[in-house]
C-alpha cells in the first residue's frame, strides 16, 4: 500500500466530520453569495431608486434579512471551525502515533541510517503541515472555489459582457500560481531539512554538553548552529519571498481589471443598458472575487507544503519492518537456557557477512564471555539472540525452539539486558526499575534494587524512589545508572542474561559494587558477557573467542590459557603487559583489550 494512500485511509473515521465542515463552509459561502445581491437589487433599486410609499417597508425587510443571514451565517461558520478543526486535531493525533509506532517497529538498521532529527521533524513540524491543510486549507479552498463559480454564476446573469471581461483574468492567474507554487514546495523541503539539521546540532550539543564544556567547544558549536540557522533562514525567507511575489501580483491584475470594468459598467448604465443597481451588484462580486483569488495562490502553496511533508513521511513509513511475527507465531513457555546457533551467518547487507557460519551450544545456566578486536562481530551475535535481527541463513534456537516461530514479547520478556551505557527515562525511580516488569508491586520493585546495590544511594536521594530522574538521569553516577539497569533486570527475573560490557566504564569501587549485583543476577541464569577485562573473563564457564565474524577458539578459560600460541592466551598477555604491541590474529590485529 503506498503512503498517500495509506493516509488518505487514516481520514476514514472523520469523512462524517469533514463533510459536516465542508457543507458548513459552503453554507457560508452562500450566504456572502447572497449579500451584493441583496444590496443592488434590494437596497438600490428596489429601496433608493423605488417607490417613496414602499420605500420604508422595503428597507425594514432587508435590514431584518441582513441581521438574519448574518446570525445564520455565523451559525454555519462556528460548526465549519469546529468539525474541520476536531477533524486536524483528530487526524495530527493519529499521524503523530502512527509515525511513533512506526519509528519503534522498524528495524534497527533504519536508526542506525537515519537520524532522530529528522524523527522529531516529522512527528512535529511535518504533521502539523498537513494538520493545517485538514483544518484550514481544505474548507477554505472548497469556500474559495464555490465562491468563484457563484461569482460567475451571478456575473453572467447580471451582464454576460463585464463577466467575459472578467474571465480574462483568470489564465493570468492560473499562470502566476503554477509557476510559483513549485518554487515554494522546493524552497519548504528546504526549510524542513535544514530545521530538521538544528534539531541535530541541538540534540548532539546538549546530549554532550560535558565534553562541550570540556574541550571549550561553545564557540565551534556555536558556528555549527549558526550555519544551520543561516541556511534555515535563506530557505524560509526564499519561501516567503516566492509567497510574497505571486500575491502582490494577483492584486494587480486584479486591480487593473477591476479598473476597466468599473469603466466599461458606467458606460452601460449611462446608456441605459444596466441598472445602478445591478452595477453596485457587479461591482460587488468583482470585488469579492479577489480575495479568492488571491488565496488560492496561498492554498496552492500550502498544498505545496503538505506534498513536501509526505514526502519527508515516505522514508519511515515505507520503510520495511523486517523482523515480526511470523504467522503461526506461538508463545514460548518458560525455558530453561539452552541456546543452539547452528549454521547462523548474517551481514547487516546481505552481500557483506559480519558473522560466518556459527555453531554454537550453551547450556542452561552457564556464563559465556565473548571476547575478540573491536568489529569481531560480538554484539551482533547477541542482538541475533533478542532478535534484533534475523540471520539471513541458519537457526538459532532457545530450549529446542527456533526463534523465528516464537512471539517476539514472549521471547523478549525472558531475557535480561544489561547494556555497557544505561538509558535512563525522565520519570521516577520506580518507574525506571519497573520498566524490567510493569505492574511491579513496591516490595519487588525495593527488593530488586536491594539485589542490584541500589537501594542505599535510592534512599539518599532527595525524594527517594520518587525522585524524578533528568534526561538520561544524568544527575547519577556511571555506577549508580548500572546498578538501576541492573534492577530493571533483577525485577525482570530472565531465564537468559546479556550483559554488554557491564563494568567497562566504572571505577573501581563502582566495579565492586556493580560485580556483586551481576553475581547474584547470574546465579542460575544461561548469560552472555561481551567482556574485554580478564577479570569478567575468567569468571566464565565458555570463553568464545571471535575474530572476523568466526569463532576461532573456544573453551574454559584455563583450558585456552594453557594452550601453547592460543589467541586467547596472546590477549590475555597483552592485557597483562606481557607484551607492548599488537599482534595479529590471523591477518588482523588485535588491541590489548580482550
Amino acid at each position: 500500500m503506498s503512503v498517500n494512500r495509506r493516509l488518505l485511509i487514516m481520514l476514514r473515521p472523520y469523512v462524517l466530520h469533514i463533510a459536516a465542515g465542508v457543507l458548513s463552509a459552503l453554507l457560508v459561502s452562500g450566504g456572502n453569495l447572497l449579500l451584493p445581491f441583496l444590496f443592488g437589487k434590494g437596497l438600490v433599486d428596489q429601496v433608493l431608486l423605488g417607490l417613496k410609499d414602499s420605500s420604508l417597508a422595503r428597507l425594514n425587510w432587508f435590514a431584518a434579512t441582513i441581521i438574519i443571514l448574518t446570525a445564520v451565517k455565523g451559525v454555519f461558520n462556528y460548526s465549519r471551525q469546529y468539525f474541520l478543526g476536531y477533524a486536524g486535531h483528530r487526524y495530527a493525533m493519529d499521524l503523530r502515533a502512527l509515525i511513533f509506532d512506526r519509528l519503534q517497529a522498524v528495524s534497527l538498521e533504519y536508526h542506525e541510517r537515519e537520524r532522530s532529527s529528522e524523527s522529531v521533524v516529522r512527528i512535529t513540524s511535518d504533521v502539523a503541515v498537513l494538520q493545517q491543510l485538514l483544518s484550514g486549507t481544505v474548507a477554505a479552498l472548497v469556500s474559495d472555489v464555490v465562491m468563484l463559480i457563484g461569482i460567475l454564476a451571478f456575473t453572467l446573469y447580471i451582464h454576460w459582457k463585464l463577466a467575459l471581461l472578467t474571465l480574462l483574468l483568470f489564465p493570468f492567474i492560473g499562470f502566476l500560481m503554477g509557476r510559483f507554487g513549485d518554487r515554494v514546495r522546493h524552497f519548504t523541503r528546504q526549510m524542513q531539512d535544514r530545521l530538521a539539521d538544528i534539531t541535530n546540532i541541538v540534540q548532539e550539543t546538549l546530549l554532550g554538553i560535558r565534553v562541550v564544556k570540556a574541550f571549550t567547544l561553545e564557540e565551534q558549536e556555536r558556528q555549527r548552529f549558526h550555519r544551520q540557522n543561516q541556511a534555515s533562514f535563506r530557505a524560509g525567507l526564499r519561501t516567503v519571498m516566492a509567497q510574497a511575489t505571486i500575491s502582490p501580483l494577483v492584486e494587480l491584475l486584479v486591480v487593473t481589471g477591476m479598473t476597466g470594468i468599473v469603466w466599461y459598467g458606467a458606460r452601460e448604465v449611462l446608456g441605459g443598458r444596466l441598472s445602478p443597481g445591478d452595477l453596485v451588484s457587479f461591482l460587488s462580486y468583482a470585488g469579492m472575487a479577489s480575495s479568492p483569488l488571491a488565496a488560492l495562490s496561498h492554498h496552492y502553496a500550502a498544498i505545496q507544503q503538505a506534498r513536501a511533508a509526505v514526502e519527508r513521511m515516505q522514508p519511515l513509513l515505507a520503510a520495511p519492518v523486517r523482523v515480526t511475527d511470523t504467522p503461526g507465531a506461538i508463545p514460548l513457555p518458560t525455558v530453561k537456557g539452552r541456546v543452539v546457533f547452528r549454521n547462523v551467518t548474517f551481514g547487516y547487507e546481505p552481500d557483506r557477512p559480519v558473522l560466518h557460519n556459527i555453531n554454537l551450544t550453551v547450556e542452561p545456566g552457564q556464563v559465556v564471555a565473548l571476547v575478540g578486536p573491536s568489529g569481531a562481530g560480538k554484539s551482533t551475535l547477541v542482538h541475533l539472540l533478542l532478535r534484533f535481527y534475523d540471520p539471513q541463513s541458519g537457526q538459532i534456537e532457545l530450549d529446542g525452539h527456533d526463534l523465528r516461530h516464537v512471539t517476539l514479547e514472549s521471547l523478549r520478556r525472558q531475557i535480561g539486558f544489561v547494556p555497557q551505557e544505561t538509558v535512563l527515562f525522565g520519570v521516577s525511580v520506580r518507574e525506571n526499575i519497573a520498566c524490567g516488569r510493569p505492574g511491579a508491586g513496591e516490595d519487588e520493585i525495593i527488593a530488586a534494587a536491594k539485589l542490584a546495590n541500589a537501594d542505599e544511594f535510592i534512599r539518599r536521594l532527595p525524594q527517594g524512589y520518587d525522585t524524578i530522574l533528568g534526561e538520561r538521569g544524568v544527575q547519577l553516577s556511571g555506577g549508580q545508572r548500572q546498578r538501576l539497569a541492573i534492577a530493571r533486570a533483577v525485577l525482570r527475573n530472565p531465564r537468559l542474561l546479556i550483559l554488554d560490557e557491564a563494568t567497562a566504564a566504572l571505577d573501581a569501587e563502582s566495579e565492586y559494587l556493580v560485580q556483586q549485583a551481576l553475581e547474584r543476577l547470574m546465579a542460575g541464569r544461561t548469560t552472555f558477557i561481551i567482556a574485554h577485562r580478564f577479570t569478567t573473563v575468567q569468571r566464565a564457564d565458555l570463553v568464545v573467542v571471535l575474530d572476523r565474524g568466526r569463532i576461532v577458539e573456544s573453551g574454559s578459560p584455563r583450558e585456552l590459557l594453557g594452550r601453547p600460541g592460543s589467541v586467547f592466551s596472546r590477549l590475555h598477555r597483552l592485557q597483562l603487559g606481557a607484551e607492548s604491541v599488537q599482534e595479529p590474529v590471523g591477518t588482523k590485529a588485535v588491541t590489548a583489550r580482550v
